[in-house]
């Protein structure tokens, strides 16, 4: 694996969040998908981290992307942890992951990636983590990936093009978005001839 991806391991990521700006609006919710491989070489993905978030003080919610991933921020079976203990809860697997695979960092998979690593930099430096697995601002995005490899950019529909499905009434949670786009990130990654 750290050769295949010069010492980087790639970990998929989804963060539902209270709007666009990662400096203004809340994470909500954080899951990781670390990749996997196996003896012949192939990708496949890993077991799934996740996390509902606390919103941060003095952070805003736009109730429009609340009707979007349908989070009900005080609904009794959330199990919300602070910004800090789901950063940790997320990052111990995935530091676990890199040591494994003998990278040196993990690398942020997502669709529309930058989004995704935007929010989790912003939450580290909200709590001062000084441990950060992810490189701080290179990723793979699975959008541009879908799009040479598919023809097709928005998540769902590049998901079924590679013949994986999707469930739209499961659509809009970080887990069932990042177990989409590590199993897209994987058929791509696989079908392209290794050195």
């Amino acid at each position: 694996m750290a050769t295949r991806f010069r010492g980087f391991l790639p970990v998929v990521v989804d963060v539902e969040t209270g709007g666009f700006d990662s400096q203004r609006h809340a994470l909500l919710e954080i899951a990781a998908v670390p990749i996997e491989m196996d003896d012949n070489g192939l990708l496949f993905p890993g077991q799934t981290a996740s996390a509902h978030v606390v919103p941060a003080e003095g952070l805003d919610i736009d109730p429009k992307s609340l009707e979007i991933t349908g989070i009900i921020l005080d609904h009794p079976f959330r199990l919300a942890k602070a910004e800090k203990d789901a950063l940790d809860h997320i990052f111990a697997p995935v530091r676990a992951a890199v040591k494994k695979y003998g990278c040196q960092r993990a690398i942020l998979v997502g669709h529309n990636a930058h989004f995704d690593l935007g929010f989790i930099n912003a939450a580290v430096n909200r709590v001062g983590h000084k441990r950060n697995p992810f490189h701080p601002f290179s990723v793979f995005d699975t959008v541009t990936m879908a799009g040479i490899a598919y023809g097709q950019t928005v998540l769902a529909r590049a998901a079924t093009a590679a013949g994986l499905g999707w469930d739209a009434e499961e659509a809009h949670s970080a887990v069932y978005d990042t177990e989409q786009t590590a199993k897209l990130f994987c058929k791509i990654a696989n079908a392209w001839p290794r050195p």
